[in-house]
């Protein structure tokens, strides 16, 4: 599964807000798919996932648990 995190000015913002973090994803992955393909990389637990298709790109908004701050994953993938 191709897993590319989003690096705009309003996907950081989601960040630091409200602690969700952005993905291009296949189109064809669920979200069920998803979610278990981001916890196991990187270790943390999804709260939900709202996906939606633009420009024929499917975006995953993932929200993660409280416990796990989207801050810390968005520096590890280099977005901050």
């Amino acid at each position: 599964m191709k897993l590319k995190p989003i690096a705009t000015e309003k996907a950081i913002m989601k960040v630091e807000r409200d602690n969700i973090i952005s993905f291009l994803v296949d189109e064809k992955s669920t979200k069920a798919e998803i979610e278990k393909e981001i916890e196991n990389l990187f270790k943390v637990k999804v709260e939900k996932i709202r996906t939606s298709v633009r420009n024929n790109q499917k975006i995953a908004y993932v929200k993660l648990n409280k416990k796990y701050l989207a801050i810390d994953l968005a520096t590890k993938l280099g977005l901050m």
